[in-house]
């Protein structure tokens, strides 16, 4: 695993944060020594150990989650370059107060000197150690939440596209011999459909305008087997064509305004899908005026509502949300907000 330059910039930071801790609780239990001296060789030993650290750190057999060295190499680079970034350091201290490198220095004060170093470089080592080893748990568990949301959309697939065909098929059977020209029109809907779907499965993620159409089609096969009773409008600027979505996004939302809202009712109704951009969020719309949520109670507790939430949980890392309205006098409206910057 790679070091960002940002992850090692924001290393470097927190090391001379903590080399100024240390200076100044040098200073406080020292009064009789100089502050700016304290603060001087502190920074030049902690910059040389922090550096050789974390430089070779990803040299020496790194491991994949944390980015350290596996096992005993962690601990041996740590105890080689704890003396080495402390010998440099105080060179360089020297070297900026213009002294003779290593000039006669009391024993006592360069042994807490020592051990200072120890002490502070083993306490550093160890909080950049759990910092990498809690980002790498984090990293594995968002990608578990991602495997097993993939998993659940290939099982929705699966239950899905059966469920089409069959009933499809079976209007088809019925409409070849009463209207020819609606079997070809539906026919050439399923095609679309299917080939949308075939597609769909092999990619984590498309862009807008292809889960569009294939709602396009979805609602167009609906529209042959409801006639009148069913009304549907897609509206997507042009800007927002190419934002990225994970496929099926919106399918199960669409399955459940139909099968919980429009065709339990008496009478027509319509649903209206739509994408805006509002600031800095895209908020994706799926409205109906069918029976509405006390009648339905299909949000949150069906298969295709909770895969939605779960997906949109782990494809936006949190940063995207769902939420479900009332439509008066009837009706629900489905709202999905996801950033409009990096949502891929």
């Amino acid at each position: 695993m790679g070091v960002e330059p940002l992850s090692r910039l924001r290393h470097l930071l927190q090391t001379l944060a903590f080399c100024l801790v240390i200076a100044s609780l040098k200073a406080y239990l020292q009064p009789g020594e100089s502050y700016a001296g304290s603060l001087v060789y502190s920074i030049a030993i902690g910059s040389c150990i922090w550096a050789l650290i974390d430089f070779g750190r990803t040299r020496v057999d790194p491991d994949s989650d944390n980015g350290w060295p596996r096992g005993w190499r962690g601990a041996l680079l740590v105890g080689l370059s704890i003396p080495l970034g402390f010998a440099a350091g105080i060179a360089i201290g020297d070297l900026c107060f213009g002294r003779a490198p290593w000039h006669g220095r009391d024993t006592q004060e360069l042994i807490r000197s020592v051990l200072l170093t120890v002490l502070a470089s083993a306490v550093i080592s160890y909080y950049f150690y759990s910092s990498g080893r809690s980002a790498g748990l984090a990293r594995r568990a968002r990608e578990a939440r991602q495997e097993a949301a993939e998993a659940r959309l290939k099982l929705l697939e699966a239950q899905l596209e059966p469920h089409m065909l069959f009933n499809t098929l079976a209007n088809l059977r019925m409409l070849i011999a009463a209207d020819t020209p609606r079997a070809e029109a539906m026919l050439d809907h399923l095609i679309a459909y299917l080939r949308a779907t075939l597609d769909g499965s092999r990619a984590a993620w498309h862009p807008l305008s292809e889960e569009f159409a294939r709602l396009d089609d979805y609602l167009a096969l609906m529209a042959v087997r409801m006639g009148d009773r069913l009304a549907y409008r897609l509206d997507l600027p042009p800007m927002l064509a190419q934002v990225p979505v994970p496929p099926l996004l919106l399918q199960p939302l669409v399955e459940n305004a139909i099968r919980h809202g429009l065709e339990p009712q008496v009478g027509a109704g319509r649903i209206d899908i739509g994408a805006q951009l509002q600031g800095d969020t895209i908020v994706l719309t799926v409205a109906d005026t069918g029976r509405g949520m006390p009648f339905s109670n299909a949000w949150g507790t069906g298969f295709g509502t909770r895969h939605v939430e779960e997906r949109i949980a782990s494809a936006w890392d949190g940063r995207a949300s769902v939420r479900c309205e009332a439509i008066e006098p009837h009706g629900t409206r489905l709202l999905i907000q996801i950033p409009a910057q990096g949502s891929a």
